[in-house]
């Protein structure tokens, strides 16, 4: 199961729009490497359904400079801004293998983080060809999402 083929929630789905350097870079990351499927698109933007959310790309001229820095997190630089979904583990061990076999470079490669803690979960960080921070997550318990 590809994430955009993730089950939707009664949530509404929300908007992001993101900037891109290469539109056939990020067509083929975002579609292809990540298997989310492509809606509306023009010459220099393309929507994607990322579990019913509305991710754009839209290309921008100039240096794009997506991470702004980042904030330790278990001991860990986590870069920021960065968006994802939160997957079952099984989706979450499956796109990470994907990554993986598309010689993806990892961030923060796929680990436990806060193993035994409230919120343990599944974690990876990783950048798209445009340097946009992408982060991916799982819970064994996907009631501990907000757990304190």
């Amino acid at each position: 199961m590809t994430p955009s083929q993730i089950p939707q929630t009664a949530l509404p789905p929300f908007h992001l729009a993101i900037p891109v350097h290469d539109i056939a870079a990020a067509r083929q990351f975002y579609g292809e490497v990540l298997g989310f499927d492509r809606g509306r698109s023009a010459d220099r933007w393309t929507d994607w359904n990322v579990s019913g959310h509305q991710v754009v790309t839209h290309q921008v001229d100039g240096h794009i400079n997506a991470v702004a820095g980042t904030n330790r997190v278990d001991d860990h630089e986590v870069p920021v801004p960065h968006f994802g979904l939160v997957l079952s583990v099984q989706q979450f061990q499956q796109l990470a293998e994907r990554l993986t076999d598309a010689g993806t470079d990892f961030v923060i490669a796929p680990y436990v983080r806060f193993p035994g803690e409230p919120g343990e979960q599944w974690t990876m960080f990783f950048l798209d060809p445009s340097g946009n921070a992408l982060e991916f997550k799982a819970f064994q318990d996907p009631t501990q999402l907000f757990a304190i």
